[in-house]
């Protein structure tokens, strides 16, 4: 199942070439290839594009050029039309996020397309006609227009995030038994003794904020060898503290 394989984005006259190049990168970030852009503008900068398209310059090359959108999407069954403006039937848009699992139940077996318009004046609405779903990018009011390949990135980073592909890393490390962090405490505990940093009558009261602290996460075996090691360093820096001071006093 190529599910991000069949995501195609379209891009119908862009005036920069420096959004190609990073509409490239931002597409490539999120695993999708197929990008198709309509009615090149001949007085676009290329040179600005490859440049700007950094590692993903073989995107750049492999993109296909349409002289409308209508051919763009002709083989696509869902085709989103990202809009920052209303009415003409845009009340319905979708969010990028709740967009994602129609858009990749289609893709499961079909191309589908994700159309964004030009910079200055977005999708007509003979465009916006050909799509199947709007799609509108929330934004705050003080200014609700993207930059063109920010509006790519949000897009391509909901499908790629909710089809699954993406496995964050996990923690390697065993977590600490209540045996060893009991242990640590007790280290801890004789470390603050040592270091005088707390009186004998307020040591328990700052052991339970101690343990507050150590508490709120997942504590490892790592972590607490750390924490032992650093208490025992400061028990030894304390004692030599001492031996020095007793060694001028005689």
């Amino acid at each position: 199942m190529n599910l991000l394989g069949n995501i195609r984005v379209v891009l119908v006259n862009p005036m920069f070439g420096g959004n190609l190049g990073s509409v490239c990168r931002a597409m490539n970030n999120n695993g999708l290839t197929d990008l198709a852009v309509v009615d090149p503008r001949p007085d676009m900068d290329m040179d600005e594009a490859r440049k700007f398209s950094c590692n993903a310059r073989a995107q750049f090359e492999a993109r296909k050029e349409y002289a409308t959108l209508a051919e763009a999407v002709a083989d696509c069954t869902v085709v989103a039309g990202a809009s920052a403006r209303t009415g003409f039937y845009r009340d319905t848009a979708y969010s990028p996020r709740d967009f994602a699992a129609i858009g990749l139940e289609s893709a499961k077996d079909h191309k589908i397309a994700l159309v964004f318009g030009r910079e200055d004046k977005g999708l007509f609405n003979e465009e916006l006609a050909l799509c199947t779903h709007i799609i509108q990018i929330p934004s705050s009011d003080l200014y609700t227009s993207l930059n063109l390949s920010h509006a790519v990135y949000v897009c391509c980073y909901e499908m790629f995030y909710a089809s699954g592909l993406f496995r964050p890393s996990e923690e390697s490390a065993a977590e600490a038994s209540t045996d060893l962090r009991e242990r640590m405490f007790g280290i801890w505990r004789k470390m603050m003794t040592e270091t005088e940093f707390v009186h004998d009558q307020k040591l328990d009261h700052m052991m339970m904020g101690l343990r507050r602290i150590f508490n709120r996460g997942k504590l490892t075996v790592p972590d607490c060898k750390i924490l032992m090691g650093l208490a025992k360093q400061s028990i030894w820096v304390s004692e030599q503290w001492r031996k020095e001071q007793e060694n001028k006093n005689h």
